[in-house]
């Protein structure tokens, strides 16, 4: 199995659906690239670098999404 640490969860994923690139992430957690924040090791990552940032066993990510409402 390998695992990330993603808002301070640990989720496991099995080798072949662990996703490859940040952006994979967030599609499998059904998060939109325009309404989040992310951190990947501490360092902040623009949303243009989402589909070129790649992911990998045992990396801590921490996800922020804007949400509307008043």
């Amino acid at each position: 199995m390998k695992s990330l640490q993603i808002n301070g969860q640990r989720r496991q994923f099995l080798p072949e659906e662990m996703p490859a690139t940040l952006s994979a992430l967030l599609e499998k957690l059904q998060i939109g690239v325009t309404t989040v924040v992310a951190e990947v090791d501490g360092r902040i990552v623009r949303p243009e670098e989402f589909a070129r940032t790649e992911v990998r066993d045992g990396q801590t990510i921490e996800l922020i999404q804007f949400m509307g409402g008043g």
